[in-house]
């Protein structure tokens, strides 16, 4: 019985202590869990960044973990995932709001390059060699051999553009190095499809063909390509205008994997069958902006169509286009988006701005002085410290007139502009460029300001141009690649205000894209008609509220006038009026309204002055049509 008692006993004792420890282990579990369930302290969270574990939570989840043995593991790891979750859940709508902003802040063109894979700033920053950009060791050997260490900023956003098969504008200032830019890359590409499909070198047969605005310009192209083919080992030839056909034809029958010319000797060659089509995969447009603005749109369009049928069949083979330019106006982006459809504008932070190591000055004429004095001046000092100068006309006769005029003061010149044949213009350039030749000084017209590497330390405008365009492309002949430069300005009293415009936005580090001689008329028109548009408005309101003024003072006199003798006084007074009124009207002769229109002006009587609005009215049209009468002489 005893037995059975302390069995009893101890059963009870034992399933009371076992009750508590389960309790204790219970409410120990429940702590765990509601510190687990508990939610985190308050982390910063950074767009962009996923959000990590700190060291402090690792810890205190190990130290749990490792503690209670009960626990189940599962557990703890399902509510670590929960937690993560949320955390990941709460940093989505930061993230989202943060990539719209940033898209919206983005224009247009880096928009394209984002979706290409090139809109990542960190891959847009200059690089520090050539090396990261992706260049074979090859093609190094030429960079090398060139003595050129560090790329440009168009070169560090281009050559991984091209080497990537991307169909590109590549956008930049006159003297950044754009040739480089597509031509390493290309250089490249032919040398790799060699390797992978066995692709030589044919007769006839060019896998790249270059085409440039001018001679001179595919003469430059054409020595680069020359010196990178002595480490990449491939073959360019040049045929260009003003050229003869006999010596091209020579060149064009061996075995050839690049064409460097203009594109209507190019297509005069394609047409005589000294150039098929079938194997060109690369076409260049070098300075895209000038062909496009001085009609080679036909050419251009002539050429390519043959190429975009055979891209066009279900196996034709593509084609990939790089186009290069130095400015790229509104109009010429807009030709380059329809006719290449999906191509990629690559800019750099330059275009359309000032060369940042060039001075620019700008020297205001009264109109007293002679200008070719005036040019004198400025030219002497720099002459003297043995500079290379370029004197800019806009005209032919302008030309003659600096070149006659410098050459009777002994300063010896050399001509370039569309009258000089195309023999007689490489001569004088060669001459130009003669560190030991008597001909620092080179008499130009646009013809030369763009798509020439000439060594210039002085520019000088003689006639300023018409538009911020041409200015851009003048400047760029100096300050190239870094180096120092001065450009002068003879600013004549009609282009006082162009040169403002110009002068301001460099200053402020402003674009220039849209800056002309008839769009800077046309902001001073409507600057006059919006004053003149205030003004009427002001005097018509100020007219309005005398009528209002006159007319209660009238009322009030009325009412005073009836106090004090009757109807008969306001009646005389209305009478008076009514002529007065009567006089101004449309139907009165031309001595009554005219009269009228004095009474208002001079404000002869108090009567003319109380009459409705009509009568000021009339008054501010004559004035406001003798104004429009002087405006235009002061337009001119």
């Amino acid at each position: 019985m005893q037995l059975a008692m302390g069995g009893a006993t101890a059963k009870t004792l034992l399933t009371i202590s076992l009750s508590s420890h389960l309790s204790s282990l219970s409410r120990f579990s429940a702590a765990k869990r509601f510190s687990l369930l508990r939610p985190p302290k308050p982390t910063r969270i950074y767009p962009g960044f996923r959000p990590l574990r700190t060291s402090a939570t690792t810890t205190e989840t190990e130290t749990v973990d490792t503690d209670d043995t009960i626990q189940p593991l599962k557990h703890s790891i399902l509510l670590e995932r929960l937690r993560l979750r949320h955390l990941k859940d709460s940093a989505k709508p930061q993230e989202t709001k943060t990539s719209t902003k940033k898209n919206s802040d983005e224009n247009v063109g880096l928009e394209k390059l984002k979706e290409s894979g090139y809109g990542d700033k960190k891959k847009q920053k200059v690089v520090g060699s050539f090396e990261e950009l992706g260049l074979s060791d090859e093609v190094m050997g030429a960079v090398r051999e060139m003595g050129i260490e560090v790329p440009t900023e168009i070169q560090s956003i281009g050559i991984p553009a091209v080497l990537e098969g991307k169909s590109v504008v590549l956008g930049s200032h006159t003297g950044s190095g754009k040739t480089l830019a597509y031509m390493l890359p290309l250089v490249q590409l032919m040398r790799q499809d060699e390797a992978m499909f066995g692709m030589l070198m044919k007769p006839r047969r060019p896998r790249a063909v270059v085409l440039c605005p001018t001679r001179e310009l595919s003469e430059q192209v054409f020595r680069v390509a020359k010196s990178i083919s002595h480490h990449a080992r491939f073959r360019s030839t040049m045929v260009s205008g003003g050229g003869r056909l006999r010596p091209q034809e020579d060149s064009l029958n061996g075995a050839i994997d690049m064409v460097v010319g203009t594109p209507g000797r190019i297509l005069q060659h394609i047409q005589d069958g000294n150039i098929v089509y079938g194997d060109i995969k690369y076409v260049v447009l070098d300075e895209a902006d000038t062909m496009f603005d001085h009609g080679f749109g036909p050419d251009i369009r002539k050429f390519l169509g043959p190429l975009k049928n055979r891209a066009s069949k279900p196996d034709g083979q593509g084609f990939q286009t790089v186009l290069v330019a130095a400015t790229m106006t509104k109009a010429v982006q807009n030709l380059i988006d329809e006719e290449f459809q999906g191509i990629v504008h690559l800019r750099t932070s330059t275009l359309h701005k000032k060369v940042a190591s060039a001075r620019h000055d700008f020297i205001k004429l009264s109109g007293s002085e002679n200008k070719l004095e005036a040019l004198l001046q400025v030219l002497e000092p720099s002459l003297a410290k043995g500079n290379k100068v370029m004197v800019f006309c806009n005209t032919l006769n302008s030309s003659r007139a600096v070149d006659h005029f410098l050459s009777e003061n002994q300063t010896s010149t050399v001509n370039y502009h569309g009258e000089v044949p195309a023999e007689q213009r490489v001569e004088n350039l060669k001459k130009f460029k003669t560190e030991d030749g008597d001909c620092p000084t080179l008499v130009c017209s646009d013809l030369a300001a763009r798509g020439l590497d000439l060594d210039v330390d002085h520019v000088i405008m003689f006639d300023f141009p018409l538009n911020s365009i041409d200015y851009l492309h003048r400047t760029g002949r100096t300050a190239r690649m870094g180096a120092k430069g001065k450009v002068t300005s003879l600013v004549a009293k009609k282009d006082v205000a162009l040169a403002t415009r110009i002068e301001e936005a460099m200053r402020k580090n402003e674009s220039l894209e849209s800056l002309s001689v008839n769009s800077v008329r046309r902001d001073i028109a409507r600057a006059r008609i919006t004053e003149q548009k205030g003004k009427n408005e002001k005097l018509i309101k100020v007219a309005k509220q005398r009528s209002r003024d006159s007319a209660k003072s009238y009322q009030d006199q009325g009412v005073k006038s009836k106090k004090a003798s009757g109807p008969a006084k306001f009646a005389k007074a209305s009478v008076k009026v009514s002529k007065t009124v009567k006089l101004s009207g449309a139907s009165s002769s031309r001595k009554s309204s005219s009269s009228a229109r004095k009474q208002v002006v001079n404000k002869g009587s108090s009567a003319a002055k109380s009459t409705s609005s009509k009568l000021n009215v009339v008054g501010f049209r004559g004035r406001n049509s003798w104004s429009n009468k002087k405006e235009p002489a002061m337009a001119r």
